[in-house]
């Protein structure tokens, strides 16, 4: 018998007759960057049999959906090797990720020696081309095969809880169990897992893959659990896709702002402060004040009004918000003060609803736009703090704009326009938005709040906003705050990696809570929309990024000392400092080396420093009233007369340039010279 199905491939669709029984391995089995397909819109195993008038699709190894079905497959290859070299080991779970996969196992520490065992082993069995083969089976049977491995036994007695935020997902889809075995070419079953799948056709798919650290984890991601141990590994469809993510992942390590906040003297997270509480150094301190007086500027020209609100308030406050119960576990314990509980705020806009409603409010007052620098605090779980990127003490430049509902989408615009125009003044010009919704299939709905017609419109004028910009919006379904739709604006940085920055949310929720109201123009009182908005989001978290963005190679407007003074010798102090002094008198930050160190030694610090302007003087510079410039690339330019020296240096900070300055393309005319002094041996 034969059956027909239609084939969607290389933008052409084309109706073809097969025998019944046909699978996708005998549809595109001879293209190995083919790795599954999608069936009526359902991703399915090459290995699938097809029916009378499906619609079929292959899905590319290269593709995103392609490499994390082959990154979920290496994490199975990743965990028989495990179980092989450690019998005792138990299985956790092992979710694709973000450039790779990781698995979660219940061992021994895993050490450096250990990662490699296991890599030689996944070698071994990536050669023997091991089927990938899906087998359905009862939960009688799913305990029966799992019975020596407790975590997953729990993974079927609930499987209907399983969900994404714990990467229980890919083990366990809905109501139907799924084991995955790998058999050999004589058939027998070399292992298996419980799984969801899909997974490539056999190992022999894989081509490139790497383990590249292993960790403490818990069960689930829960602290009162299990204590693994989590392998973490990447895969890409070819070697060549794997080198370029290897030395991309060196650059990453090279500016990680973690080590470069040590090695610059920017900030630190002091044990005796606790864990995601960092305090900044004073050069630190010299680019947060640079941060702040430009936003808070900005703030001023964009027609915002500076407010402030305390660090606590009584609990009450935040169940008016709607943020307890739903935000509770991310915000700190309640503190008792005469059986009265106070919390740390997690976020400004509540009190800031406090100041709206303080007085009767007229629609000739809208759009009202309130603006603080206000610290918040978040009770992160210690395994997910990350240097300043995720801290439990958060600075954000917070704003909530109160308008008509026919207002707001002026004022999301508005407000998207100041965003990216402070991201680009920051040298962050490579950008797309996520609009964030509401989880529309029922499994996380009552986590939103609101009706229907609320998020549909909230929604909508959010999407308009988005799409008049003109820039690529990526739809973020489930990513909604509880409280309404958000845009967030996804920057990349000088390596290509994507970085959440600001944020815009349309809340209709909070209005209605507060009883917020103002008087419109026929008299009658109406309810306004708010509109939350962070253009760094975290002043922390953007701090970290542009650590990584520039590797610690900061802006000459930025950069905690402007310039340095190296004299060639001693006597060259007295010279130096005078121009020195000029610099300073127009606001340049500068700095004087008068250490014992010999010259060479001298540039070496200034360089590792990453200071943009290094000014020399030699015994030649004096006579002729001149210094010599030296950069962070290494050029130099000579017999500078001092006056023009000041100028250009100043001219180069006042012009807010996010480039380096160089010999090579300087301010005025001047010879690219020799790296010493002229005159100087």
């Amino acid at each position: 018998m034969s059956l027909t199905i239609i084939v969607e491939q290389d933008a052409q669709r084309s109706e073809q007759v097969v025998d019944t029984g046909t699978t996708g391995l005998e549809l595109f089995g001879q293209e190995r960057s083919i790795v599954a397909m999608h069936v009526n819109g359902e991703t399915l195993d090459l290995a699938r049999e097809l029916s009378d008038g499906d619609v079929v699709e292959p899905v590319l190894m290269t593709s995103e959906e392609g490499l994390s079905i082959v990154r979920h497959s290496v994490a199975h290859v990743a965990a028989q090797a495990v179980q092989n070299l450690f019998v005792d080991a138990k299985l956790g779970i092992g979710p694709p990720i973000t450039d790779g996969f990781y698995y979660d196992f219940q061992c021994d520490p895993l050490t450096p020696e250990d990662l490699k065992k296991i890599e030689k082993q996944m070698q071994r069995i990536v050669k023997e081309r091991q089927r990938f083969v899906r087998r359905v089976v009862t939960e009688e049977e799913a305990v029966e095969a799992e019975q020596h491995e407790p975590f997953k036994l729990e993974l079927i007695q609930d499987k209907g809880g399983s969900n994404d935020e714990d990467g229980s997902s890919v083990e366990v889809g809905g109501a139907e169990l799924t084991i995955y075995e790998n058999r050999r070419r004589d058939d027998s079953v070399a292992w298996y897992d419980l799984c969801r799948g899909p997974h490539v056709p056999h190992t022999g798919y894989i081509n490139a893959f790497a383990l590249t650290k292993s960790s403490a984890a818990y069960w689930r991601g829960d602290q009162s659990k299990a204590h693994l141990q989590r392998l973490y590994g990447t895969a890409w469809a070819t070697k060549e896709d794997l080198k370029a993510y290897q030395v991309r992942l060196e650059e990453a390590a090279k500016r990680d702002h973690r080590k470069l906040g040590s090695e610059l003297d920017l900030f630190s997270f002091p044990e005796t402060l606790g864990a995601g509480l960092p305090v900044f150094h004073p050069k630190g301190g010299v680019i947060i004040r640079e941060m702040e007086d430009y936003v808070r500027q900005a703030h001023i020209d964009n027609g915002f009004i500076y407010v402030k609100t305390p660090h606590i308030s009584k609990e009450d406050l935040f169940y008016t918000s709607g943020h307890l119960p739903y935000y509770a576990e991310g915000m700190f314990p309640a503190m008792d003060d005469d059986g009265t509980a106070y919390r740390l705020k997690a976020m400004n806009c509540p009190m800031h609803n406090e100041i709206f409603r303080s007085r009767g409010r007229s629609y000739r007052e809208l759009p009202l736009r309130l603006f603080e620098f206000g610290t918040v605090y978040r009770n992160e779980k210690s395994g997910v703090l990350q240097g300043l990127t995720r801290v439990r003490s958060i600075t954000q430049d917070d704003s909530h704009s109160y308008v008509t509902p026919e207002q707001a989408p002026a004022e999301i615009k508005h407000l998207l326009q100041f965003v990216l125009t402070l991201l680009r003044d920051f040298g962050m010009d490579d950008f797309y938005l996520e609009l964030s919704t509401r989880d529309e299939d029922g499994k996380k709905k009552d986590k939103f709040i609101g009706s229907d017609e609320q998020w549909a419109t909230a929604t909508e004028v959010l999407r308009q906003s988005a799409e008049e910009s003109g820039l690529e919006c990526v739809p973020d379904p489930g990513g909604a705050a509880f409280y309404g739709p958000k845009i967030s604006i996804q920057a990349k940085d000088a390596i290509g990696r994507t970085w959440q920055m600001s944020t815009i949310q349309y809340d209709f929720n909070q209005p209605e809570r507060f009883g917020l109201q103002f008087t419109a123009s026929d008299g009658s009182h109406q309810q306004p929309v708010m509109i939350h908005s962070a253009k760094f989001g975290s002043i922390e978290r953007f701090f970290g990024v542009l650590v990584e963005h520039y590797a610690g190679a900061f802006p000459a407007w930025l950069s905690p000392v402007q310039v340095v003074g190296i004299p060639v010798a001693g006597e060259f102090n007295d010279y130096l400092s005078e121009v020195l002094g000029k610099l300073e008198a127009e606001g340049i930050r500068v700095e004087m080396d008068q250490s014992d160190d010999r010259f060479p030694k001298k540039i070496r610090n200034a360089t590792k420093q990453k200071v943009p302007f290094m000014l020399i003087a030699g015994g030649e510079d004096r006579e002729a009233g001149a210094v010599s410039f030296r950069f962070r690339d290494g050029s130099q330019r000579n017999g500078v007369p001092v006056d023009q020296a000041v100028q250009e240096v100043v001219e180069w900070v006042r012009s807010r340039r996010n480039d380096s300055p160089s010999a090579a393309e300087p301010v005025a005319e001047a010879t690219v010279q020799d790296a010493e002094p002229a005159g100087q041996a």
